[in-house]
């Protein structure tokens, strides 16, 4: 059995979004867990880039041959997908910041004990 044909665009970016999945259910570091999500972020970016994936596609721009043409869409979706991705990311890390000052730990449950506590 060839593994090669196995390893393509669409099985990458499914293990990367479990392996994501894996980080955010177990994970009690706070960053951790952030770093999680974007993982999974990337393993869905990846996915919607890769499901429609022709070999045989040209780029979108200044060909007339509109049958091999690439579809736009997606990518300009994806496009406007990563920088949501990054701008969650660092409100994420701003919020983690104040958590962290405040309670001095990056741990989840320490702040959840600690703010029920106050």
């Amino acid at each position: 059995m060839e593994i090669g044909r196995f390893i393509n665009g669409q099985t990458v970016s499914l293990v990367l979004f479990f392996i994501g999945l894996y980080g955010v259910l177990t994970q009690r570091n706070i960053v951790k867990t952030i770093i999680a999500v974007n993982m999974m972020d990337v393993g869905g970016i990846l996915f919607l880039i890769t499901v429609n994936y022709r070999p045989d596609s040209i780029p979108p721009i200044g060909h007339t041959d509109l049958a091999r043409m690439a579809d736009p869409l997606p990518q300009a979706l994806m496009i406007t997908a990563i920088v949501i991705g990054i701008s969650v990311t660092a409100v994420s890390l701003t919020v983690f910041i104040g958590l962290f000052r405040r309670y001095g730990t990056a741990d989840w449950a320490t702040i959840a004990g600690r703010s029920k506590a106050k």
